[in-house]
């Protein structure tokens, strides 16, 4: 890649740890080759900088690998996008009116088992997901059935198909579906038809892995313990808490081999690769993946990931997978909510990638 390219993105990645990250590892793959570098801290009280090809807890980003997954069993025959869920898994109770596309849409209306947000400020707990208690409990282990089934023991957000709002609910019930169809495990499904034929070795989708594997940058979560704030390392913590909505353990590498092969149409036939990128609802959400218009820069496909502390990954691309951008985030101690410096800092670093030649 071209050197003014490099020092462009070094200087784009800098800041953005500079706004108050522990580090940031990125890849950026376009036209002019590949290019990978990092800023900040591999752990905090070491200088060392994060590793180039480092692990990382990457959240939902694994929601765009399970729409990819469902989206090859519809390519198969086997599902029916618009056919009722409750027709393959009638032992749940689901509203028989909630179908595939529904689930990867986000309009189902099914509670979210991390705790759901309303418009009115009010907040319903589900499983522990932030602060605290999720610090306490984040090593617990969970099963796909146990978290529906507490999400369906709760009031539905909104009747099936008459609005939007994202819930990891529906991705981990898709996860039973490609369970109750295939007969296999979700994970055997997804190193049979997408992890294994792209090549992707350092990718996690399934189980209740607690462990990064080598090498790999510590993540904090500070939290409120009282009136006290203190910072705990969550490098360790449970996979099985986000069946198919966010148990996604990778490297940039990775996740631009997956995105880029998904963009170019080497996944998924052309018309349910449209069918995935077709943007609905109020923040132009596809079925898994996320439709972003960047103006001059063009349309941008991506679906990014945050653990419930510590980590975030980053996964954009061009409409035909020739330029992608790939991170993993950790956060530190800094004082600074993440919520107030995320977008500004987000958008910065996605523009010197596609805003640029």
């Amino acid at each position: 890649m071209r050197n003014e390219s490099g020092q462009h993105f070094q200087k784009a990645v800098d800041e953005f740890v500079a706004a108050g990250f522990a580090g940031l590892q990125m890849r950026v793959n376009n036209e002019h080759g590949e290019w990978a570098g990092t800023a900040g801290v591999r752990e905090l009280g070491d200088g060392t900088p994060p590793s180039i090809d480092g692990h990382f807890w990457a959240g939902s980003v694994a929601k765009t690998f399970t729409a990819s997954l469902v989206l090859l069993l519809v390519a198969d025959g086997r599902l029916d996008l618009d056919a009722p869920v409750a027709e393959h898994l009638t032992d749940l109770g689901l509203d028989e009116r909630i179908t595939t596309r529904m689930l990867l849409r986000h309009t189902s209306g099914l509670f979210n088992y991390t705790g759901e947000y309303y418009p009115d400020g009010t907040f319903a707990p589900g499983i522990p997901a932030v602060g605290k208690e999720w610090v306490d409990t984040r090593l617990d282990t969970y099963r796909a059935a146990d978290l529906v089934a507490l999400a369906l023991s709760k009031p539905a957000r909104f009747e099936p198909g008459t609005d939007w709002s994202y819930a990891n609910t529906n991705y981990t019930v898709a996860t039973l579906l490609v369970e109750r169809i295939t007969g296999d495990s979700f994970g055997g499904q997804m190193q049979q038809r997408i992890l294994g034929p792209l090549g992707l070795r350092d990718t996690i989708l399934a189980g209740a892995v607690t462990d990064l594997p080598e090498p790999y940058a510590h993540g904090y979560c500070r939290y409120q313990d009282g009136a006290e704030w203190k910072v705990q390392d969550v490098s360790r913590q449970n996979l099985s808490m986000l069946p198919g909505a966010g148990a996604a353990i990778t490297t940039t590498r990775d996740l631009h081999l997956f995105f880029a092969a998904l963009n170019s149409g080497k996944i998924l036939p052309a018309p349910l690769l449209d069918e995935m990128r077709e943007p609905h609802g109020p923040i132009d959400y596809g079925l898994g993946i996320f439709v972003q218009d960047l103006g001059d820069a063009g349309i941008v496909y991506h679906h990014n990931g945050g653990a419930p502390g510590g980590y975030g990954a980053l996964m954009y691309s061009s409409p035909d997978g020739s330029r992608t951008l790939t991170a993993g985030i950790t956060m530190g101690d800094a004082e600074a909510d993440p919520a107030e410096i995320f977008p500004q800092a987000l958008d910065t670093l996605v523009r010197a990638v596609f805003s640029g030649s």
